[in-house]
C-alpha cells in the first residue's frame, strides 16, 4: 500500500509538543526553597520527557515524566499532574498502546474538568479523540473530537480549532466519507488564510490533495497538491515541500503515469537529502519501492526497501523498521520466494513484539498468514490469522478483527470449505457495520460474492456483488466500483451468460478510464479477451489482448505485460498459430527472468513445453518441463511443480516410453492429492488410465478413469473449481474421459457400469456447454467402485511399470468371479421406471454405434452397429435434407438406414419388455435426429411407441404425479407472412394457433403480438401449469449465447436466462416455431441444453421442433395435440403421439417434415 503523507497528524503533533516547554514558565517562585527546588527537579524531568519524545523514545520519556508526575502530585500542582498525564497518553498512543493511552487521558480530563481548565479539557478530549480514532472506533472518536471542536470555538482557539477539524477529517476519511472532508477541509483554508497562517493554509490544500486522491479523482488532488506546493516553496518549507512532492507522485502513479511518478519521488527523495530529513527520505524511498512492485519490477523494489530500511534503522525508527520489512517481505512475497517473504515477516513481528506496538503486530502475523496460504500450508496459515484476531480485539481495533476474519475466510475458500468461509466473512461484516465502516463493509459483500461464486451459486453471488457495488457508489469509490462491475462480468462468464459478461466488463472499462486507473483498463481489456477466447473467437480476444499489452508497457507495468504475453500465446496457441505462440512465450520468458518472477518463469517454461508437445517435439519439451520443475520445486510452489511432473508424463507417454510416463503422473498425483489440487488430479488420473489402456491393461485403466470422474462429479458438486485459463484445457478433455470409460466398460461386458458413465456424460456435457450444471446428490456418488478396485486402487499408485500386467491379470480375474448382480447393481431410483417403459442410450465411437436398452426388472444390454462415427454423420446430413423437403421421398431410405442401426439390434427385447414408451438419450448429432421417423419399411417408429427424448436419467424423477386440469398461458409472435419483424419472418397462422387454444380450454390466457412480452409472460407465469409460446426460437450451435426465444414485442430471452423464470407449477412448455442445428452440424448440445434449462427451471416436461415447420402444418399439428390433451387422463407423450399418427394418415401432412419435426423431453409421463 502507498504511504501518503498527510498534514493533519502534523499540525496535532506540532500543537502537542508546543504545550510541553511552556510548563517551565508556570512555577512560582513563592514557595520555600525546598518547594523550589522540588519544582525545579519536576521541571527538570518533564524537559528530559519531553526531549526523549521527541527524539521518539517513547518507553524512556515515559518513565521520566512518571518521575517528574510524582514531584507534581506531591506539589499539589493539578495543572501540571493534567499535563504530565496527557503527555504520557500521548506516548503510550505513539507506542501503539492505545488502552493505557486512554487512561491516561481520562485521568487527565478528570482533574481538568474538576479545575475547570477549558483549555486543559479540549486537548484532553482532542487526545481521547486521537486514541480512540487510532483505535478505529470511531463513534467513540467522533464524540471526543466534537467535545473538543465545541470547546476550542467557544473559547477562541482558532488554531487548535483546525487540529480537531484535522481530527474529524482522518475518521470520515477512514469512513469513506470523503466528500464530507471536502468542506471541513475548505474551513480550515479558510480559517488559515483569515489567521494568514500560510503553513496550515498549505498543509490544508496538500489535505484537500489527499481527499481527492481518496475520491480516486487524481487530476484534482494534483491540483490541490501543485496549490500546497506554491505556498510551500514560498515560504521554504522544504519539508512540506518534499511531502507534496512525494503526495504528487503516488497521484502520477495512480494515473498509470509511472514515468512521472517516479521522477517525482526521485525529486522528493533528493531534496529530502539536501535539507537532511531522514524521514521524508525513507518515505521517498518506500514509495519509490512500492512503485516498482506495482510496475512488477521487484528486485528494484527490494533495493529501494533496502535503503529505506538503512535509513530506518539510522533513525531508530522500529516502527518503521517493522513496516519497511513487512513491504520486502512482500515484494519477495509476489516473486514467489515465500520462505524469504516468511523470513522478513517474522523480523517485523519481533520488532513489534518488542515495542509493544500490537497493531504492527497484527499487521506482521497477518501477512505470515498469507504467506503459509500461498505455500499451502493452510493450517499454519489460519493459526497466524487467528493470532492477529486476538491481538486486535486485545487492543479494541475492530477493523484489524474485521481483516483478520475476511482472510480466514479466504483461506477457507481456498481449502474448499465454504460454509466456514462464508461463516467468518459474515463476522467480518457484521464488525463494518458496528463501526460503520462502509469501505469494508463493501469489500466483505464483494467477497461473500467470491465465495458463492465459487460455490456457483451464481444468483447469490451477483445480489452481493450488486450490494457491495452500491454502496461503492454510494462512498465515490470509483476504484471499488470498477472492480465489481467486472466482479459481475466475471459470474455471468461462469454463467455462460457471454452477452452480459462482455457488457459488465465494458461498464468497468469505462470507469476505469474515467479515473485512469491505466492497470485495472488493461486487467479489463484482459478479461473481454479471456471471453472471447472461452467462445472460441481467438482472434477477436487477441484482438483485446493487444491493446492490453499496449498500456502494460506504456506504464511500465512489466509483471503485467508477461501476463498478457501469456494470454495471447494461449490464443495463438489455440488457433495453431505455434510461431506467434512461442515468441509471445518466449518474451514472457525473459520478462520474469528480468524482474525475478520465478512463478512467472516456471509458467512460461511450462507453456512453450506444451508447444513443442504439440508440435511432436517431445525431447524439448521435456527439456522445457524439467526447468519449470526445479523452478516449482525451489519456490516451493506445489501446484507448478505438480503441473510440470504431469506435463512430463504427458511427453513420456508420447515418446512410448511408459515406465517413466508412469513414474511421473505417480508423483504428480501424490503433490495434487497433498495440496488439495482435484482438477490436477482429475487430469493425472484421467492419463494414467489413458497410459494403462494403450499398454492394454483395461482392467486397471477402468479403475484410473472411474477414480477421475468421482473427482470431477466432487468438483461439480461443491465449486466450479477452475480458474479462466484452465477451464479451455478442461472442457476440451473432460468428456473424453467418460466416452473412453464407456468404451472400456462396454468392451468388458459391464453394461450398467457403461450406462451409468454415459448418463454422467449427458451432464459433462452440459457443464461444458452452459456452465451451471452441478448435478445432484446421485450424480456426485460418481460411480462405484467394484471391490477389488477398491482393493487394489492404492496399488497401482505405488507399483512398478513392470508388475503392472500381472496387478491387471490379478484384477480381471477378481472381477469376472463376482456375480452379474453385483458387476450390473441397478441404482434404487432407476428401479422406479415403470412397466412398459425403457431407457435407449446410444454412444457414438469413432468406429463403431453402441447400444444400451435399459427395461425394469432386467439387466441392461447392449448390442453393436458397425458404423464408423463419420459414415454415420453423412447418414444424419442425408436424413435431415429429406426431413426438410415435404415434396420428396428421399427420407425414406435413410429413415430405414437409421432405424436399422438404433432400433433393430434390439426390436425383439422391445417386444418382449412390452414397450410403450421410449425415453431416448441421444448422443451427439444423433440428438438432430427424430426418432419418432425412424422407418421399419412398413410403419414410422412413432405408429409403435410413445416417444420421449430423456436430459439424464440421474437428474429424473419416474414417479408419475397426479394430472392437475389444465391452464393455458399462450403466447403468439404474429405478423404478415410477407414482412419481417425484429429480423424475422412474420407468423401469422400463430395468431389462429393460440386462438384455438383459447376457445377450447376456458382457464386460457392469450397474448399476441406488441401485448406478448416479455415481462408480461414473466408477470403471469406462477398462474398457469402449460406455457405454450407459438414464437420463433433458435437453438443454434456455438454458445447458449446464440440461443433464444424472441417475444411478440422484439423482446429476448436467453437460454442461460430460462432458469430464472422458477416455475415449479408449470407441467408443459409448448415451442411450436423453433428450429435448431441451423447451418452446420455440431454436436446437438443446444437441443440438450433447452431441455435442461426447461427442467432446472421447474417445468417437468416440453415440447419442441428440430426446423421450423410450416405453418398450416404447424397448426394442424397444435390443433391436433390439444384436441387430444383435452380429452383428459392422457400423457403429453400420448397425446403427441396421436397427434403425429393423426397427421401421417392424413392427406395434407403425411410427409414427416410436417410431424417429426416436434419432439418430447421428458420423462415420458
Amino acid at each position: 500500500m502507498d504511504k501518503h503523507l498527510g498534514s493533519a497528524g502534523q499540525i496535532a503533533l506540532i500543537t502537542f509538543l508546543a504545550c510541553l516547554p511552556v510548563q517551565i514558565v508556570l512555577s512560582d517562585r513563592s514557595f520555600a526553597q525546598a518547594t523550589i527546588d522540588r519544582k525545579a527537579q519536576a521541571t527538570q524531568l518533564l524537559e528530559q520527557g519531553t526531549q526523549l519524545y521527541i527524539q521518539k523514545k517513547y518507553p524512556e520519556a515515559i518513565a521520566t515524566w512518571q518521575k517528574s508526575l510524582e514531584l507534581f502530585r506531591a506539589l499539589k500542582s493539578p495543572i501540571d499532574e493534567a499535563r504530565l498525564l496527557g503527555n504520557i497518553g500521548l506516548a503510550h498512543n505513539y507506542l501503539g498502546q492505545y488502552p493505557q493511552a486512554i487512561a491516561f487521558h481520562e485521568q487527565s480530563l478528570a482533574i481538568r474538568t474538576q479545575i475547570n481548565d477549558r483549555q486543559g479539557q479540549s486537548n484532553s478530549y482532542n487526545n481521547l479523540g486521537l486514541a480512540y480514532a487510532a483505535l478505529r472506533q470511531y463513534d467513540k472518536a467522533i464524540d471526543f473530537y466534537k467535545q473538543a471542536l465545541t470547546l476550542r470555538q467557544q473559547i477562541g482557539d482558532r488554531t487548535n480549532e483546525r487540529t480537531t477539524l484535522g481530527g474529524l477529517i482522518g475518521i470520515y476519511q477512514a469512513l469513506g466519507k470523503y466528500q464530507e472532508n471536502i468542506s471541513l477541509y475548505e474551513r480550515v483554508v479558510t480559517v488559515s488564510k483569515e489567521l494568514g497562517d500560510r503553513q496550515n493554509e498549505a498543509n490544508a490544500l496538500s489535505n484537500l490533495g489527499l481527499t481527492y486522491y481518496s475520491l480516486q479523482k487524481y487530476p484534482q488532488a494534483i491540483e490541490f497538491y501543485q496549490q500546497s506546493l506554491v505556498i510551500f516553496r514560498q515560504i521554504k518549507d522544504q519539508i512540506g515541500e518534499s511531502t507534496t512532492i512525494i503526495n504528487l507522485a503516488v497521484a502520477y502513479k495512480n494515473l498509470g503515469q509511472y514515468q512521472s511518478a517516479i521522477t517525482a519521488l526521485q525529486e522528493g527523495l533528493a531534496l529530502s537529502k539536501q535539507i537532511g530529513n531522514l524521514y521524508n527520505q525513507a518515505s521517498a524511498l518506500t514509495n519509490l519501492g512500492n512503485a516498482y512492485v506495482n510496475l512488477g519490477q521487484y528486485p528494484k523494489a527490494i533495493e529501494f526497501f533496502q535503503q529505506d530500511l538503512m535509513i530506518r534503522k539510522q533513525l531508530g525508527d522500529r516502527n518503521g523498521e517493522s513496516a519497511t520489512l513487512n513491504n520486502m517481505g512482500n515484494a519477495y512475497y509476489f516473486l514467489g520466494q515465500y520462505q524469504k517473504s516468511i523470513g522478513l515477516f517474522e523480523q517485523a513481528l519481533a520488532i513489534a513484539k518488542q515495542f509493544k506496538n500490537m497493531l504492527a503486530e497484527g499487521n506482521a502475523l497477518g501477512n505470515l498468514g498469507l504467506a503459509y496460504g500461498s505455500l499451502g500450508q493452510y493450517q499454519k496459515a489460519l493459526e497466524f490469522h487467528q493470532q492477529a484476531v486476538e491481538i486486535s480485539k486485545r487492543i479494541g481495533d475492530f477493523q484489524g478483527v474485521g481483516n483478520s476474519l475476511t482472510n480466514i475466510g479466504l483461506v477457507y475458500s481456498n481449502l474448499g470449505q465454504y460454509q466456514k468461509s462464508i461463516e467468518f466473512h459474515q463476522q467480518a461484516l457484521v464488525i463494518a457495520k458496528r463501526i460503520g465502516d462502509r469501505r469494508s463493509e463493501s469489500g466483505t459483500l464483494g467477497n461473500l460474492g467470491n465465495v458463492y461464486s465459487s460455490l456457483g451459486d451464481y444468483a447469490k453471488a451477483i445480489d452481493f456483488h450488486e450490494k457491495s457495488l452500491a454502496i461503492a457508489k454510494e462512498i465515490g469509490d470509483r476504484n471499488g466500483e470498477g472492480t465489481l462491475l467486472g466482479n459481475l462480468g466475471g459470474n455471468y462468464y461462469y454463467l455462460g451468460q457471454y452477452q452480459k459478461a462482455i457488457n459488465f466488463y465494458q461498464q468497468s472499462l469505462t470507469v476505469l478510464k474515467q479515473i485512469g486507473d491505466r492497470n485495472g483498463e488493461a486487467n479489463m481489456l484482459g478479461n473481454l479477451g479471456l471471453v472471447y477466447s472461452n467462445l472460441g473467437q481467438y482472434q477477436k480476444a487477441i484482438d483485446f489482448f493487444q491493446p492490453a499489452l499496449a498500456i502494460v508497457q506504456t506504464i511500465g507495468d512489466r509483471s503485467g505485460e508477461g501476463n498478457t504475453l501469456n494470454n495471447l500465446g494461449i490464443a495463438y496457441r489455440s488457433l495453431k498459430q505455434y510461431q506467434k505462440a512461442t515468441e509471445s512465450y518466449q518474451q514472457a520468458l525473459v520478462i520474469a527472468r528480468q524482474i525475478g518472477n520465478r512463478n512467472g518463469e516456471g509458467n512460461a517454461l511450462n507453456n512453450l513445453g506444451l508447444i513443442y508437445n504439440d508440435l511432436g517435439q517431445h525431447q524439448e519439451s521435456i527439456n522445457f518441463f524439467v526447468k519449470a520443475l526445479e523452478i516449482a520445486q525451489q519456490i516451493s510452489n506445489r501446484k507448478d511443480e505438480g503441473n510440470a511432473l504431469s506435463y512430463l508424463g504427458v511427453a513420456y507417454g508420447a515418446l512410448k516410453k511408459p515406465q517413466e510416463s508412469l513414474s511421473f503422473y505417480q508423483k504428480a498425483l501424490e503433490v495434487s492429492r497433498k495440496i488439495g489440487n482435484r482438477e490436477g488430479e482429475r487430469e493425472i488420473l484421467n492419463n494414467l488410465g489413458a497410459l494403462l489402456a494403450y499398454q492394454a491393461q483395461p482392467e486397471a485403466a477402468i479403475v484410473f478413469y472411474k477414480q477421475s470422474i468421482n473427482v470431477t462429479e466432487s468438483i461439480r458438486k461443491d465449486i466450479k473449481g477452475l480458474g479462466k485459463e484452465e477451464q479451455k484445457t478442461y472442457l476440451n478433455t473432460v468428456a473424453q474421459t467418460y466416452r473412453r470409460l464407456a468404451d472400456l466398460l462396454l468392451q468388458q461386458g459391464r453394461v450398467m457400469e457403461a450406462l451409468q458413465i454415459i448418463d454422467l456424460l449427458k451432464i459433462q456435457e452440459l457443464e461444458d456447454y452452459l456452465k451451471n450444471v452441478k448435478g445432484n446428490e446421485r450424480t456426485a456418488e460418481g460411480i462405484r467402485l467394484l471391490a477389488p478396485e477398491q482393493e487394489i486402487s492404492s496399488q497401482l499408485l505405488a507399483m512398478d511399470f513392470e508388475k503392472m500386467p500381472e496387478l491387471n491379470r490379478q484384477l480381471a480375474k477378481q472381477i469376472q468371479q463376482l456375480p452379474k448382480s453385483e458387476i450390473n447393481k441397478v441404482p434404487d431410483y432407476l428401479q422406479k421406471l415403470p412397466q412398459g417403459v425403457v431407457l435407449i442410450y446410444p454412444l457414438i465411437l469413432s468406429d463403431r454405434l453402441e447400444l444400451i436398452l435399459f427395461s425394469p426388472n432386467k439387466l441392461p444390454i447392449s448390442r453393436t452397429s458397425k458404423i464408423s462415427k463419420a459414415k454415420l454423420e453423412e447418414l444424419i446430413i442425408d436424413f435431415k435434407a429429406g426431413l426438410l423437403d415435404a415434396g420428396s421421398e428421399d427420407v425414406l431410405e435413410p429413415a430405414t438406414e437409421l432405424y436399422n442401426l438404433l432400433i433393430k439390434p434390439i426390436e425383439k427385447e422391445l417386444i418382449q419388455a412390452n414397450t410403450q414408451t421410449i425415453l431416448y438419450a441421444p448422443d451427439g448429432q444423433l440428438r438432430y435426429v427424430p426418432l419418432a421417423a425412424l422407418y421399419d419399411g412398413k410403419q414410422w417408429l412413432v405408429e409403435k411407441y410413445r416417444i420421449s427424448n430423456l436430459i439424464s436419467y440421474s437428474l429424473s424423477d419416474f414417479v408419475a404425479k397426479p394430472q392437475l386440469p389444465p391452464s393455458i398461458l399462450a403466447g403468439a409472435f404474429g405478423g404478415k407472412g410477407d414482412e419481417r419483424k425484429f429480423g424475422q419472418s412474420g407468423l401469422p397462422a400463430t395468431l389462429k394457433e393460440v386462438q384455438a387454444i383459447a376457445n377450447s380450454f376456458q382457464n386460457s390466457t392469450t397474448l399476441t403480438e406488441e401485448q406478448f412480452s416479455r415481462q408480461a409472460i414473466e408477470s403471469r407465469l406462477k398462474n398457469y401449469n402449460i406455457l405454450h409460446l407459438a414464437t420463433h426460437a433458435e437453438f443454434n450451435i456455438g454458445t447458449p449465447e446464440n440461443s433464444f426465444i424472441i417475444f411478440g414485442n422484439g423482446d429476448k430471452i436467453g437460454l442461460s436466462e430460462i432458469t430464472d423464470w422458477q416455475i415449479p407449477n408449470v407441467e408443459l412448455i409448448v415451442l411450436s416455431a423453433c428450429q435448431t442445428g441451423t447451418g452446420k452440424l455440431d454436436n446437438g448440445i443446444e437441443i440438450l441444453g433447452f431441455g435442461y434449462q426447461v427442467q432446472k427451471a421447474g417445468a417437468k416436461q416440453a415440447i419442441a421442433s428440430l426446423w421450423k415447420v410450416d405453418d398450416a402444418g404447424t397448426q394442424a399439428l397444435m390443433a391436433a395435440f390439444y384436441r387430444e390433451f383435452q380429452k383428459g387422463n392422457i400423457t403429453v407423450t400420448e397425446a403427441l403421439r396421436r397427434a403425429q399418427v393423426s397427421m401421417i394418415k392424413s392427406s395434407n401432412f403425411n410427409h414427416p417434415n410436417y410431424w417429426s419435426a416436434f419432439f418430447a423431453i421428458g420423462n415420458g409421463s
